[in-house]
């Protein structure tokens, strides 16, 4: 039997920084694989987890939601919804191309 497929987390960090980014950092800072890469990874690792359990896009789209306000101190803003959804949609296609079963994260 061969090895799980390989997610990998530079491809979860261009859906997430170009999406969702909630602290704006992109903007700061446009070259961010060299400012702060790995500052979305922690959220959108649990996110690839949530979906590969069964979590529903609503349920998803709460948790990005709920990081942003609660967990960042962001608050919600009029984009906040949207932009989770935009990322969690983007997300599920990114893993619809793995095969059910075992992943690992690259």
């Amino acid at each position: 039997m061969g090895k799980p497929p390989i997610i990998q987390v530079s491809r979860l960090r261009e859906i997430g920084w170009s999406m969702w980014d909630p602290i704006g950092l992109g903007e700061i800072a446009p070259d961010w694989r060299h400012a702060a890469p790995d500052e979305y990874d922690g959220y959108l690792l649990h996110l690839v987890s949530l979906l590969r359990n069964g979590s529903s896009d609503a349920e998803c789209v709460d948790y990005l939601v709920r990081i942003e306000a609660e967990h960042m101190g962001m608050g919600t803003s009029p984009t906040s919804r949207s932009r989770a959804s935009e990322t969690v949609a983007s997300i599920r296609r990114y893993l619809d191309e793995f095969p059910d079963g075992a992943l690992r994260v690259r």
